[in-house]
């Protein structure tokens, strides 16, 4: 006797349509608009591990979130620049987003053991995520500058000259205190004028400024809101960071990284670091 295939219901609505298109020789498809045959066949391990495709395909996805954070990020200071601050809150809103999608990746790698990645660890040779120039682009759109990190993207030129041009562009924190000079709040020349390419300090005037912005919402309602979606991004991305750090330590303990980091012991460290360090002072002041 045939068998015959299983009707899910699925294929019985799909018989119904009778405009369905169902011959491609001379259209795109869904799988050749998002080029399906680079992006699942990006995944070749180094090793016949069950789980290293796991380890591949959650740092794949990260990448590709952080694109898209890095999209959003450029337009938000673009408007923020031209004082076209409600598409820029859309935009920032959607950065949250995203970041809580990389947080929840996490979860999934955790679920590799140490004995399960201590069986293909070595094959990774010095590769490390602390290479991610993504990951790097982004720090700088959100000020955080440090010009060590550039040394590491040496071997691509075309690369390292990408990220030497954004390392000296302005990040989403100075544009957002630009706005309140030019919105008639108080700010030191010298911040306004600083070298981008440095790294933040706090500054009083700053910090009077968004104390202002806090004490008179209705005044300065768009400030307060461009605020906190400051305070939204810079949580979410510590919150990031966070299980970042447990998972590396639930997965190698204090096992130096492969990259040469101290591992667990760095990525406590940055835990320490603020992108906006006024919006968080002023919580305890005002």
């Amino acid at each position: 006797m045939d068998k015959k295939p299983l009707d899910n219901g699925q294929n019985r609505a799909a018989q119904g349509e009778a405009g369905l298109h169902t011959n491609f020789k001379e259209n795109m498809t869904y799988g050749e608009y998002l080029h399906l045959d680079k992006l699942l066949t990006a995944q070749d391990g180094l090793t016949d591990h069950h789980d290293e495709p796991l380890f591949i395909m959650i740092h794949q996805v990260s990448e590709l979130w952080m694109k898209l954070i890095l999209h959003e990020l450029r337009a938000a200071i673009k408007n923020i620049e031209n004082d076209d601050l409600q598409p820029a809150f859309k935009q920032l809103a959607r950065v949250s987003k995203i970041q809580t999608q990389i947080i929840q990746g996490w979860d999934v790698l955790s679920t590799l053991t140490p004995a399960e990645y201590m069986e293909f660890r070595s094959s990774l040779g010095n590769a490390s995520g602390f290479q991610s120039y993504q990951y790097r682009m982004i720090e700088f759109a959100l000020g955080y500058k440090t010009k060590h990190v550039l040394k590491i993207y040496e071997k691509d030129e075309e690369l390292l000259n990408t990220l030497t041009d954004a390392f000296h562009q302005p990040g989403l924190y100075d544009v957002a205190i630009r706005k309140l000079a030019r919105a008639g709040l108080p700010i030191d020349e010298e911040i306004l004028l600083r070298d981008v390419s440095a790294p933040y300090e706090p500054n009083a005037s700053v910090l009077e400024a968004w104390k202002t912005v806090y004490r008179d919402v209705d005044q300065y309602w768009e400030l307060y809101q461009l605020a906190e979606k400051l305070v939204d991004i810079e949580d979410w991305l510590q919150q990031w960071r966070f299980r970042h750090m447990k998972t590396v330590e639930r997965i190698i303990g204090f096992k130096t990284g492969t990259g040469g980091s101290s591992g667990v012991h760095y990525l406590k460290r940055v835990l320490d670091q603020y992108f906006f360090p006024e919006l968080w002072t002023l919580r305890t002041e005002i």
